[in-house]
């Protein structure tokens, strides 16, 4: 007797579920965002895509599951597994866990698949099974070579293209979009690292929809996530973005998994900045920077000096900002342009920076300084095409704006780091001396900071100029006279 269907309303959205269809979301407040799914309840006997505990998903695990006390629990952590590559090791909290489950997503074009692929050709330790639902084995080959030409994966390997791709004796290669084939393959090759690209063109026989439909993406992912969990073997989904920036999927595929890591930038800049977004191993506030280049993607550890243009002397509207994503610190390039208002309704218009933001500061600007913007357009950008929420680029936000307002530059070898208040005041920023420290290190004479991050911070030990300030006038006044 066949299993009997049932349909379910989920949120486009945010993932709400209901037994019946609602025009508003009571979860995320959204309206028309429920999509109507077919689930089919899990059949009891043994199918084709089930696993002895030993070899990975197990239908029996309902039946063999215990209570345990938390005192009896071992706390003892496995050793992550290096990645070999800096930047995805710190965004991911120091390395992939085993038996985890992490979706990196990214809008098409953007470098998810060079990413991944690149990443898994330097675990040379380690048997990895790629599942391709998009590109034959041939496409991914020429990839692979492509690739190798890279001083980072050549390291080490040969320095001829042939040598490198033949000593890769633990990557294989699967062409696959049916998740029951992938589970048999898995079954026979015994996979320490399995990645999928992209997890919206799997699908299985016991959901009828098409590959990349919600209720596909949901049970694939819930699959493999029984595989991740009683294996013991991390997997790496690859998802696309929608066009209104969410993962597709939608919300599902990001309750599901460990970790979610975003790829971001524009195609038409040379960086990409990997970004997580979840994580319960780690950090969601860790940032890793690419540069793509033709050989793949360069790893950029120190990023300053890329954010920085070479020369910005006697240039209005720009002020730099020593800025912290997670625990690493950078400089930024603020850029502002101020002008008159040419069609009556002036126009405020932020790249990088926070709309909402922008507008209050440009208020305090207004009230608490006595510069009249309201007849003025704002344009902001952050260079490089970064995006930086940390509360220290305030201060470089309403130094840049007002230099460009009185077409004024700001000396070279200043740079600043603060949050402003409603009322006028500097506010302290967290992690100061390694803010000093990295504009220190680039070689920067002069730094603004609040005035009462100098409690318990030792000046002796810094060669720059420390310039503290109470209220943004203070700021101002040092910085333009």
């Amino acid at each position: 007797m066949a299993n009997k269907e049932k349909i379910m309303y989920v949120c486009d959205n945010c993932g709400q579920e209901s037994a019946k269809w609602i025009g508003k979301c009571p979860a995320c407040g959204q309206w028309n965002t429920f999509k109507e799914i077919k689930t089919t309840p899990q059949p009891t006997s043994k199918g084709r895509g089930g696993f002895s505990n030993s070899g990975g998903i197990s239908d029996r695990g309902r039946d063999t599951a215990k209570v345990l006390r938390l005192k009896d629990i071992s706390s003892h952590d496995d050793p992550r597994i290096d990645m070999h590559d800096a930047e995805l090791n710190r965004v991911l909290g120091g390395g992939l866990v085993p038996g985890s489950i992490v979706l990196l997503g990214g809008e098409p074009g953007i470098g998810k698949s060079t990413l991944s692929l690149q990443t898994m050709l330097q675990l040379t330790d380690k048997r990895v099974l790629y599942v391709s639902g998009e590109e034959s084995a041939h496409q991914l080959k020429m990839r692979a070579e492509r690739l190798s030409l890279s001083p980072t994966l050549s390291k080490g390997r040969g320095s001829s293209e042939a040598q490198s791709i033949s000593q890769l004796d633990n990557f294989l290669l699967l062409c696959e979009n049916s998740l029951e084939a992938v589970f048999d393959h898995i079954k026979e090759v015994q996979p320490e690292v399995v990645v999928v690209d992209s997890i919206q063109t799997i699908s299985t026989e016991d959901v009828e929809s098409s590959a990349g439909s919600i209720a596909q993406v949901r049970e694939c992912a819930s699959a493999l996530l029984r595989f991740a969990k009683t294996s013991g073997v991390p997997v790496i989904l690859i998802g696309h973005i929608t066009k209104e920036g969410t993962l597709a999927g939608p919300k599902i595929l990001e309750h599901i998994v460990d970790t979610v890591i975003q790829f971001e930038g524009d195609q038409h800049y040379m960086y990409r900045i990997l970004r997580s977004i979840k994580n319960r191993f780690g950090s969601t506030s860790e940032l890793g920077i690419y540069e793509m280049q033709q050989t793949g993607l360069r790893q950029v550890s120190n990023p300053s000096e890329l954010l920085l243009t070479e020369d910005h002397d006697g240039l209005s509207g720009v002020a730099i900002s020593s800025a912290i994503e997670g625990v690493r610190p950078f400089l930024v390039e603020t850029q502002a342009l101020v002008s008159s208002a040419a069609y009556g309704t002036p126009q405020r218009s932020a790249t990088g920076f926070d709309q909402r933001r922008l507008n209050m500061l440009l208020a305090v600007l207004e009230k608490r300084v006595g510069f009249k913007l309201m007849q003025k357009d704002v344009f902001l950008n952050i260079a490089g095409g970064l995006r930086v929420t940390d509360m220290a680029m305030d201060l470089s936000v309403i130094a840049a704006v007002l230099s460009s307002n009185v077409d004024t530059p700001i000396e070279e070898g200043w740079c600043m780091a603060g949050e402003v208040g409603l009322s006028g005041e500097v506010r302290p920023v967290a992690r100061i001396e390694q803010r000093i420290s990295e504009a220190e290190k680039l070689g920067f004479q002069h730094i603004i900071i609040p005035k009462y991050n100098l409690s318990g911070l030792n000046r002796k030990k810094f060669n720059i100029e420390l310039v503290p300030v109470r209220k943004v006038e203070e700021a101002l006044r040092a910085l333009f006279g």
